[in-house]
C-alpha cells in the first residue's frame, strides 16, 4: 500500500542529510543531497525508484547503485514514470 496525498507532508529523512533538489513524478519523489546522494520513494512499478526492483516504498530510501559505482548525483527530475538522474564520477 502506497499513500497519495493531495496535500504537502513532511518528510522522514534522516536528520543529518541537507537536501539540494527534490522532483515529483505522478507517483514518486526524489531528493538528491549536499553529499550527492539520492533518495527515492513512492510507486516503484515500473522501476522509477532505481533500486533494481519494482518495490514500491513510503519511506525515502537511498539508491545504493549510485554509491556502489562511485558515482555523485547532482541533479534528479521526475517524469510521470520515470526518474532522471545528472551524476559526477
Amino acid at each position: 500500500f502506497i499513500s497519495i496525498q493531495a496535500f504537502p507532508a513532511l518528510l522522514d529523512l534522516p536528520q543529518d542529510l541537507e537536501v539540494s533538489g527534490v522532483s515529483c513524478g505522478s507517483r514518486h519523489t526524489a531528493v538528491v543531497t549536499r553529499g550527492g546522494e539520492l533518495y527515492t520513494w513512492g510507486w516503484g512499478k515500473y522501476g522509477q525508484l532505481g533500486h533494481g526492483d519494482i518495490t514500491s516504498s513510503d519511506q525515502a530510501r537511498r539508491v545504493e547503485h549510485l554509491v556502489a559505482e562511485g558515482l555523485r548525483a547532482e541533479e534528479v527530475v521526475c517524469g510521470p514514470w520515470t526518474t532522471y538522474v545528472r551524476v559526477l564520477e
